[in-house]
This record gives C-alpha cells, structure tokens and sequence, in this order.
C-alpha cells in the first residue's frame, strides 16, 4: 500500500521507506494530513492454507465497522483492498442493516450505504499485496481514482 501511496503523492514508490523498512512516522505524520483511517475487516481469522491467499481465511470475528464510523464522524468514504475485505464488510453492513441488497462493487468503483443520516461511498480497490498479480502503475491507476474524496 505504501509503495502505492508514494507513487500516487511523491512520485516515488519508495517514499515511505526507510533503511528497507516502512516509515512509520512518515506514514502516521501522512495519514494525519490526508484524514486517511486503517482497519482491518477482519479482527479475528484463521488461515486455512499454508500461503498468504486471503481465499483461505476464515473470518471468526469482522470488524465492528459501527463502532468504527460512530468514531469517525466525518468519514464519509470507506475502501477495501481485495475480494475478501470485500466480502466481509459488506456482510456485516448487510447485517447491521445498513446495506440491504448492496451487492459488491466492481474493481475500482463504489456503491453508497447509508448510515444513520450519513451516505458513505464503499470502495472495492485491488489487493495492495505484491503477491497480487497486477504492477503498482496498475494498482496507482485504481487508487488514483479515490484520492479525490480524501483531499
């Protein structure tokens, strides 16, 4: 993700690393600016195959995506990276009521849930993983295509 972001806002995909690892301050520093949140979907799973396939996951306790938007009153966008991700956070705004029949978005593109009073845009974006079989330009192409909704 972070080769991702560097490309998109710096130009250089190795922005946020430094010494051959990620640059946490750099990147906390970033997200601060930007108003940019991390969350995992899920925060409980196991892995079911010895490779990094999120196919494989089994997901035992997803994110608590209300409490999540109750802290976050201005948050008014919300992206995944990956089908699973995907599939996981619209099973629990399904299940939250949020959602109704929502079905997921196409790579690159977003559908609209509200909730409580407020229309948040859910974003299906690619997998960040370099084990994901797409280059970064590619992976930059769909990400560019949010960056509007967080500047």
């Amino acid at each position: 993700m972070w080769r991702i972001m560097g490309l998109i806002f710096y130009n250089n995909p190795l922005y946020f690393i430094k010494e051959k690892a990620f640059d946490k301050e750099r990147i906390t520093t970033f997200c601060k600016e930007k108003g940019i949140a991390l969350y995992d979907t899920a925060m409980r799973i196991v892995r079911g195959s010895g490779n990094a396939s999120d196919k494989f996951l089994e997901v035992l306790q997803p994110i608590d995506i209300e409490n999540v938007l109750t802290r976050l009153p201005g948050c008014k966008t919300v992206a995944v990276t990956g089908q699973k991700a995907g599939e996981t956070l619209l099973e629990v705004i399904r299940e939250n009521g949020y959602a109704g029949k929502l079905s997921l978005p196409a790579m690159g593109n977003y559908v609209t849930f509200l909730f409580r009073e407020r229309t948040v845009k859910l974003y299906r974006m690619p997998s960040t993983s370099r084990a994901y079989p797409m280059s970064l330009e590619k992976k930059a192409s769909y990400y560019r295509t949010i960056i509007p909704t967080l500047l």
